[in-house]
């Protein structure tokens, strides 16, 4: 039985995942409705932690950071040259 509900949340876990990454703008809405209707409820907590974060950067799901800082280069790596 404890074999069975651990499975099952495994599962429910990785198609909330795949969910999240394949529509993403479609699970920041149903998770932005379910925040709304958990603060209805009073579930405070629940509904802090359903609702989406906000899009940072340029709002594309890019991966582009919020602030302009440039990104350091990393030093090349150069050969050895053995004498």
């Amino acid at each position: 039985m404890i074999e069975i509900l651990i499975v099952m949340a495994l599962v429910l876990w990785s198609t909330v995942v795949v969910f999240k990454k394949v529509f993403p703008n479609t699970s920041r809405t149903v998770f932005q409705k379910l925040s709304n209707v958990c603060a209805k409820l009073g579930w405070n907590t629940l509904a802090a932690w359903l609702k989406p974060a906000m899009a940072s950067g340029c709002g594309g799901d890019c991966g582009c950071s919020a602030n302009d800082n440039a990104v350091p280069k990393k030093a090349e790596i150069q050969a050895v040259k053995w004498k």
